[in-house]
């Protein structure tokens, strides 16, 4: 099974490529944990909460896994890298749980979403302001550059989003 990871910071469409590309590819996706986790819990987190919801993340793709496992394609919305971003953005530290999971888990691609559509408020995300988004796309782009899995940036409205991510994964993934 391939696995495509689908990053970046919040509002950028990830959620929705995702269940674009499962769609278009007659496939599955995972979705982002952190969601559900936070809509039953509320905004109120701590350091020790992004620990259960990078857990809770692997546990999710690892059920979609199991359920999936005959299928040639999986996209996931999130991995251990976001948790990581997450973690040091806010409480400047990393749970050493999800860096040993940053070297465990394998993935066969990353799309990276840019900041250019407009931000949509929701009540679940916490940075309207472009310095922020800016500065969070920023840290996403140096992690996919310093690390060895194939990543394409996914920018433009949201039909360009998608055709550019259809064409990263037939890239990769043609015989």
């Amino acid at each position: 099974m391939k696995k495509v990871v689908v990053i970046g910071p919040e509002s950028t469409g990830k959620s929705t490529l995702c269940e674009q590309l499962a769609d278009y590819y007659k496939t599955s996706w995972v979705p982002e944990y952190a969601r559900e986790y936070l809509t039953v819990n509320g905004m109120n987190y701590t350091f020790d909460d992004l620990l259960t919801i990078a857990k809770g993340q692997v546990a999710l793709e690892e059920s979609y896994i199991g359920k999936a496992k005959d299928a040639s394609l999986l996209f996931i919305d999130t991995d251990q890298y976001v948790m990581k971003v997450w973690g040091e953005f806010v409480f400047g530290k990393c749970h050493q749980w999800t860096l040993d999971q940053i070297t465990k888990r394998k993935y066969d691609l990353y799309l990276l979403c840019n900041i250019d559509l407009p931000w949509a408020y929701d009540v679940l995300r916490e940075y309207p302001n472009p310095g922020p988004r800016k500065d969070l796309y920023n840290i996403y782009r140096n992690i996919m550059l310093n690390q060895s899995v194939p990543w394409v940036e996914i920018s433009g409205n949201y039909d360009e989003r998608f055709q550019k991510a259809i064409k990263a994964v037939n890239d990769l993934f043609a015989p």
